[in-house]
């Protein structure tokens, strides 16, 4: 990477820490960021097994306020905001009029009137510009304020993340459930403790004031010693959520992408009322989605990378959207998205590598669940 370009990249507040660590440090969504700091698949096995801490500090994170904030937000996005508890959190995307997905995002709800909306840092400034003019153009009592710059965000994943965190806290982690949050104090830093995580596995998102994010990370670094805890990059965060069967923007999210495509019409509650992009997400779920995203086990020896032709019986069908060799199952897997009418579980498919077509399957999604107590 050139010193230009590096100049030109935003920073997290651990930055400095990641640079100390010796992380391989690369651009992604305007920042500088660790994509790994030994080996992608030491750091995702580690996440399997133990727990890996992740620098999540440059996700953007917009705060709604107000009298009329569930009404807002039941129009902006395809879920139903309004549904949940004080503490709760739920899945949820924006969509445009055409039902293109602009954002997929996480909705906490603080209080009767407060919410805290988490996007993806490459579609921070397209979300607060979609959220700002719907806000503009409706009669919504209600305001938003931009608190990505002043928010940190660190994630401790796996299974022993509870013990972890459990270690540096008062409250009382078996009470959060999966999707839930509370306020509280973690190694003296003031939190917003989340059961959220893009892993697969048990964990925590720690949402604090950016100028604690140091702070929260040493003490969550110096006590994950006992809990076989490391920091983890980009690398594993995205071989961990493939196999997760979780969707990257980007990869199997976009603008020409519908959320009945992504199989997350199970996120659109069409029965709240209107809402950006309803007539055509209704006009999608009635008439069937043209594509599916579909899971894909490589029989033949090759990876499947993002961009490569999907066959069927040599005809082109669809593409892949994210592939790996997968450290959990030790097989090659992908997700595709292809003709919906040929989306069945078991059904041949080959992925042209090089030139070659190479013999693959329709698997179910997720490629891994973990162990269930």
């Amino acid at each position: 990477m050139s010193e230009a370009r590096t100049t030109d990249l935003r920073r997290t507040p651990l930055h400095d820490v990641h640079r100390a660590l010796g992380a391989r440090l690369v651009p992604f969504a305007g920042y500088e960021m660790p994509v790994q700091y030994t080996s992608i698949i030491e750091e995702h096995r580690t996440v399997r097994s133990a727990a890996g801490l992740f620098d999540l500090s440059h996700m953007g994170e917009v705060e709604v306020r107000g009298e009329e904030a569930v009404a807002f937000l039941r129009h902006a996005l395809v879920s139903d905001p309004g549904a949940l508890e004080v503490g709760q959190a739920q899945y949820s995307m924006a969509c445009d009029h055409d039902g293109g997905i602009i954002d997929d995002l996480i909705i906490y709800r603080r209080g009767d009137e407060r919410f805290l909306v988490v996007c993806n840092a490459a579609n921070r400034t397209a979300l607060v510009e979609q959220l700002t003019s719907l806000l503009s153009k409706g009669d919504f009592g209600a305001s938003l304020e931009d608190r990505s710059d002043w928010t940190g965000l660190v994630a401790a994943q796996g299974p022993n993340a509870a013990a972890l965190v459990g270690e540096l806290t008062d409250l009382d982690l078996d009470a959060i459930g999966n999707y839930r949050s509370v306020p509280g104090s973690v190694a003296g830093v003031e939190c917003l403790v989340a059961r959220t995580g893009y892993t697969g596995e048990d964990g925590f998102e720690l949402f604090c004031d950016a100028r604690r994010t140091r702070a929260l990370w040493d003490a969550l670094a110096a006590a994950g010693e006992r809990h076989g805890a490391r920091p983890c990059g980009l690398g594993a965060r995205d071989t961990l959520r493939l196999e997760a069967g979780m969707p990257l923007y980007g990869n199997e999210l976009g603008r020409d992408t519908n959320p009945f495509e992504a199989n997350l019409g199970r996120v659109v509650k069409l029965e709240k009322g209107d809402f950006v992009g309803r007539a055509a997400l209704q006009a999608v779920q009635q008439a069937g989605p043209a594509r599916r995203l579909i899971g894909l086990q490589m029989i033949e020896n090759a990876i499947p990378r993002a961009g490569y032709e999907v066959r069927a019986e040599g005809a082109a069908v669809g593409h892949v959207t994210s592939g790996t060799l997968s450290p959990t199952l030790g097989t090659k897997i992908g997700m595709a998205m292809v003709s919906a009418e040929l989306a069945d579980a078991g059904r041949a498919f080959e992925v042209v590598v090089r030139e070659r077509p190479y013999r693959a399957k329709q698997v179910e999604l997720p490629f891994y669940k973990r162990p269930r107590d």
